[in-house]
């Protein structure tokens, strides 16, 4: 059975993406799941590749020969997109232009992901600051996706061996949270995530959703009774569809070790509530994925890191999950 062709995003040129991409490209585990092939700089790549000891990328693709080979690749590549000055650029320096050249990278993977050329896609990390600097507004990865992808209905969530877990609202401030929830939206994340897991595990997943405020509101004596007004009325269609699932729970021990032993996949309020635990819990292993689009995203769980960029220092460990996660949701 063939692999699948995963396109891998390089990332912000200025941070760990282009070595973590090239510690993917040398990773012989990686190529008996899937045949990676990096969105990025081919001259780029090989600078990076000189500077860190690295081995540099063996087969490099121009954009026409991607085109005619594209479905038929049966080992790893660099498809080799031009635009950027690799040798006037200083690593760990984002810019504008290392911004538009991440953006570049990412709109190529999601043509070829529509197009059929790829099974699913992998990102490394972008730096939000290069991206307006480069007069291109999108919070992340998330977003970007699902409008280039017509995604109706999407969520972000992240996987890993300790927890499975996935968000109601994303990249937006505390004062905004509150308005943002309603018990649509949080019936439509527990629906996206139950069927991800159930596909992922291969079998009914249990889920848990996360209250809003301190100890699940205490019955209305904190906030303003979002758990009964928003979140329960989820939780009861939820059931009623048949899921399994339990909550509003108190969110500072939601994630205790004998919580999550009885829990597949928490669904919860805004960022921090899901991504302080996980990443303490799993930051080298954890993967970010977009559910609800048409094609696998999934993506690393960390950010560019430009103060390690470039040094020998990167661990490259996510980016290999999020190809495994990736290949496992496109077969």
């Amino acid at each position: 059975m063939p692999k699948p062709i995963i396109a891998v995003t390089m990332g912000d040129p200025a941070g760990v993406g282009p070595e973590i991409c090239l510690q993917l490209l040398a990773n012989e585990a990686v190529r008996e799941v899937a045949t990676p092939v990096i969105f990025g700089d081919a001259r780029l790549l090989a600078r990076c590749a000189r500077q860190t000891g690295l081995p540099a990328p063996k087969r490099i693709l121009s954009e026409i020969e991607w085109a005619e080979k594209a479905t038929s690749l049966e080992e790893p590549a660099v498809l080799d997109l031009f635009g950027f000055d690799a040798a006037d650029f200083t690593p760990g320096t984002v810019s504008a232009r290392t911004g538009a050249a991440s953006y570049l990278y990412i709109e190529k993977s999601i043509q070829a992901a529509l197009a059929g050329q790829v099974a699913a896609v992998a990102t490394a990390p972008i730096n939000k600051e290069a991206l307006r600097a480069a007069g291109i507004m999108y919070p992340g990865h998330t977003e970007m996706f699902a409008e280039k992808m017509d995604a109706v209905r999407s969520c972000m969530a992240f996987f890993s061996e300790v927890m499975i877990c996935s968000l109601v609202t994303v990249h937006i401030g505390y004062q905004n949270v509150v308005p943002a929830l309603t018990s649509a939206r949080i019936l439509e994340v527990i629906e996206l995530t139950c069927d991800a897991v159930q596909r992922h595990l291969g079998r009914k997943p249990k889920l848990a959703v996360c209250g809003l405020n301190p100890h699940a509101g205490e019955h209305g004596l904190f906030g303003q009774r979002e758990e009964e007004n928003l979140i329960e009325p989820a939780i009861a269609a939820a059931r009623a569809k048949g899921m399994t699932i339990e909550g509003p729970l108190p969110p500072d021990t939601a994630f205790i070790p004998a919580k999550r032993k009885t829990v597949d996949a928490y669904i919860c309020m805004y960022h921090d509530q899901a991504l302080i635990p996980l990443k303490a819990l799993a930051f080298d292993s954890a993967v970010n994925t977009t559910l609800g689009l048409p094609v696998p995203r999934t993506s690393v769980d960390h950010g560019t890191a430009c103060d390690i960029a470039w040094q020998s220092k990167a661990n490259g460990q996510s980016l290999v999950e999020a190809v495994r996660l990736a290949a496992k949701l496109a077969s």
